[in-house]
């Protein structure tokens, strides 16, 4: 019943909320940032700790079907509406300084992780135990290679914010870098998928759909929007008018470009960034940031860590394995990224720091490796063993950033 459902879901959001809090102040104690408790939080509400010490508990909390169907749905909200505020932030002439240094660093983060993910994906597919029997080699090669090219945009763009990096230089590079390559790794995805169902259609409307959806609103989609920032300006508010219909937009927007294969934060951050600037971003910011950080972005890093299972890699030979791409992983994103960064001559803390934050991958690969999981791509075991990987190299990204670049980092002011 709904009401039944209801009185379910607000028992939920307390218990997630507390357990965020708690994890999310125990992870800045050890210099860790609130977002990265969010995700462990997450991993120990899901099967991985509570549902083995208390089973019954975990199962009655979270229970399959209609709320957790709801509590996808409120997540799902929180994440547009972060991820729209993001590229309403985004400054697009900061990158103008470093077009170059962007370009080299998203190229290296995409076409390294895809060679060494295609090396990896032979003996993988080889031992039959990882890849599901219908995929072929191309699938696996393609498939582990966006897995290990993701980078975990909506975290990395909160680390950015809780280090105090937004509008500098390497916030926005990091951005600008993050965002190139998640697209595109959500490009190789719908291939991937389109092949795996024998529609090639999915894949062309996907990539084809997302480019002219880009190009559209940072033209004319840009010009138009200009009226809600005419009308802030003159009327010196956030009217609840103006409001409405940036939510009306921001919905659609989301809608559409989940709709053509593209994930929604992609259509929420291009919104963003095609909105007006000045005292309209800075008054909507006002209005949503609070509601957003500390209430209902939470709810999406929970919901995914519910959906894992570390338990499964449970022998030296899995340990082993796991060990091996992580080390892959790591040489294809953090390290290639670096030196792409240093050989277009940004400074050497920088490229380390950035090769750091795009090495974090956390729940943006996850939600790739269940969709893998969910289409009959990759089995258990290899969705286990990623996810390990996506915790780890997340973890890794704070400390490293904070010893190369954060505590030698005077009061930086907004590039240009």
């Amino acid at each position: 019943m709904p009401a039944a459902t209801a009185i379910h879901f607000f028992l939920e959001l307390a218990v997630i909320l507390a357990t965020c809090r708690l994890v999310g102040l125990v992870a800045q104690r050890v210099g860790q940032p609130q977002v990265v408790g969010e995700m462990i939080a997450g991993v120990l509400l899901g099967p991985s700790l509570l549902g083995r010490i208390a089973p019954g508990i975990q199962h009655n909390l979270f229970p399959a079907g209609q709320p957790n169907t709801v509590l996808y749905t409120t997540a799902q909200i929180g994440l547009v509406l972060y991820m729209f505020l993001i590229g309403l932030n985004f400054d697009v002439n900061l990158i103008k300084h470093r077009i170059g240094s962007a370009a080299a660093v998203s190229a290296a983060g995409i076409l390294t992780p895809l060679a060494l993910g295609a090396l990896v994906a032979v003996p993988l597919l080889a031992s039959g135990i990882y890849f599901e029997k219908s995929v072929t080699l191309v699938m696996a090669m393609m498939f582990l290679g966006a897995s290990i090219a993701t980078t975990a945009f909506p975290m990395l763009a909160r680390i950015i914010f809780e280090k105090r990096l937004s509008g500098t230089s390497l916030g926005t590079l990091a951005l600008a870098c993050g965002a190139t390559d998640d697209a595109i790794s959500w490009c190789i995805l719908a291939i991937v998928l389109a092949i795996h169902r024998g529609n090639p259609a999915l894949a062309a409307t996907a990539i084809v759909g997302g480019f002219l959806y880009t190009v559209v609103l940072l033209t004319l989609g840009r010009k138009a929007l200009r009226v809600l920032g005419a009308t802030s300006d003159r009327r010196n508010a956030m009217t609840g008018p103006v409001l409405s219909t940036t939510l009306i937009l921001l919905m659609t927007c989301a809608w559409f470009t989940d709709l053509i294969g593209i994930y929604a934060i992609f259509g929420a951050f291009i919104l963003g960034v095609a909105m007006p600037s000045g005292f309209f971003a800075e008054r909507l910011t006002a209005s949503l940031e609070p509601l957003v950080t500390t209430f209902l972005l939470p709810l999406f890093f929970v919901y995914s860590g519910l959906n894992t299972q570390i338990g499964l890699v449970n022998t030296p030979t899995l340990w082993a394995v796991t060990l091996g791409i992580l080390v892959v992983s790591i040489a294809g994103k953090g390290i290639a990224c670096s030196v792409a960064a240093r050989l277009n001559k940004v400074p050497l803390r920088e490229s380390i720091a950035l090769g750091a934050l795009m090495n974090a991958r956390g729940l943006i690969e996850l939600i790739l490796l269940n969709i893998g999981l969910q289409a009959g791509i990759i089995t258990p075991t290899l969705f286990s063993m990623l996810v390990l990987v996506a915790i780890i190299t997340t973890l890794m990204a704070a400390p490293i950033f904070e010893f190369v670049y954060g505590r030698h980092r005077v009061a930086e002011l907004p590039y240009g």
